[in-house]
């Protein structure tokens, strides 16, 4: 059993978009929060349960900042530990 379909509207080429997604321009406002934002800053969004520990951006910072620098150092000590190593059996 075949199908029928129906004749659906085409749109004419004045109008590609449908009148929810036409976007007025000259009714738009600058980005009030641009100012704000350093050129070099990268937004993250918390999940609620996370964003619930911090109180502020600062925060969030400072533990972040001390979780790099532990893990840089853990690294590091891996690094020295595996070059001992290879050194002990090289000389035995």
């Amino acid at each position: 059993m075949r199908k029928t379909y129906t004749n659906k509207k085409h749109r004419t080429p004045q109008e590609p978009l449908r009148r929810e997604y036409r976007f007025d321009y000259s009714r738009a406002k600058p980005n009030r929060f641009a100012e704000k934002m350093s050129q070099d800053a990268v937004g993250v969004l918390l999940e609620p349960d996370v964003a619930a520990v911090f109180k502020s951006s600062d925060a969030v910072n400072t533990l972040l900042r001390s979780a790099n620098r532990g893990s840089a150092g853990a690294k590091t000590a891996t690094r020295q530990n595996t070059f001992a190593r290879q050194s002990q059996l090289r000389s035995s």
